[in-house]
């Protein structure tokens, strides 16, 4: 059975770049690896979560994906460059199907 796509390709149109940063290099800065370059649906919504510490952390907006950007890793951390503004990744989330397949990918922003 097909099931529909929630986050279709044709309302994607924003450019951005995914950097996952992890381990460090030989002059101590992070290692940055690109897990995804292309079109995502950037909405700039502001609102206030809070934080296992019970901080209040403000998120800038979040970014949605068609399908999974990220297959091999099932947290994405790191930050987005969306429109030539920096974004840091505040939390992941994979949408998945009844059979199991990624039907999209939402990445809040801080």
């Amino acid at each position: 059975m097909k099931f529909p796509q929630l986050v279709p390709e044709r309302v994607c149109k924003t450019p951005c770049k995914v950097y996952r940063t992890d381990g460090l290099n030989r002059d101590g800065s992070k290692k940055q690896t690109v897990i995804f370059e292309g079109k995502c649906f950037h909405s700039e919504k502001s609102r206030q979560k809070l934080s296992a510490e019970k901080q209040l952390i403000t998120l800038s907006g979040e970014a949605l994906f068609c399908g999974d950007i990220a297959p091999d890793n099932a947290v994405i951390e790191g930050y987005a460059v969306i429109g030539g503004r920096t974004y840091k990744i505040y939390g992941s989330e994979k949408a998945k199907d009844p059979d199991g397949r990624v039907n999209y990918t939402r990445l809040e922003l801080i």
